[in-house]
């Protein structure tokens, strides 16, 4: 595990973003992990500005978000499908097909949990996969529980995500009780991770996830066991 503190978010969003920007370059068409939230905001921000500039190309690459909330439509402004068509995929010359992102709004979520599965497996995997980290250690939607869930599944979200998340929404009331969340075992198969967590509010979480053991309570901390992860801290 390498572990890089910066002073900035800027520096965190410059550092990540070059991590992915050398992966597209070396493969041009390189299967993307991508999160959503507000921390991966300036990473993206950086990638459109390589791609603007002519220094990466996006037409070939492919991408797998991790969540989804169950019950809204791609076209609510709160859905995640909108929040990447806003933030990455409407600026930058990557193929609506290529992107993808659990249809939270399917009739059977089951059956779209397990299609979403195999998309991934017929990708090939991800190449390089971006997290963000919860407060109560969560990566994607796979909250604290008593075990880890391997494949893509409905998870009914902790209290305190909703919480978290209701900044995005009109209240707390608004903001969906479940989602649907690509799983550990997706995560882990990745060929490499890279945590961005930014502010002081998130250090004690780190801290826990990478000091005190592996335990499904804290679900960052299987990330100590990949081999190839990159933790970007800014103590901005």
């Amino acid at each position: 595990m390498e572990f890089i503190e910066v002073d900035t978010y800027n520096e965190l969003s410059r550092r990540a973003a070059n991590i992915i920007a050398a992966e597209m370059i070396l493969n041009k068409k390189a299967v993307l992990g991508l999160a959503t939230g507000s921390t991966p905001i300036g990473v993206y921000n950086r990638l459109i500005e390589l791609n603007l500039a002519g220094d990466i190309d996006f037409s070939n690459i492919r991408t797998i978000n991790l969540d989804e909330y169950c019950g809204i439509s791609p076209e609510n402004p709160n859905s995640y499908r909108f929040f990447m068509n806003e933030n990455l995929f409407g600026k930058v010359n990557i193929k609506k097909e290529n992107t993808h992102i659990p249809n939270g709004n399917a009739e059977n979520l089951n059956a779209e949990c397990e299609r979403y599965n195999t998309l991934i497996e017929n990708l090939g995997g991800i190449d390089v996969q971006l997290l963000g980290i919860g407060k109560n250690g969560h990566i994607g939607f796979n909250e604290p529980n008593t075990s880890f869930r391997k494949g893509t599944h409905v998870i009914e979200l902790k209290e305190s995500t909703r919480i978290a998340n209701s900044r995005f929404f009109e209240s707390l009331d608004f903001v969906p009780k479940s989602a649907i969340t690509v799983g550990i075992h997706t995560i882990m198969n990745a060929k490499r991770i890279i945590l961005i967590a930014n502010g002081k509010e998130k250090k004690e979480i780190l801290d826990k996830a990478f000091s005190g053991g592996v335990t499904p309570e804290i679900p960052a901390s299987i990330l100590a066991l990949h081999p190839n992860l990159t933790v970007i801290y800014s103590k901005e």
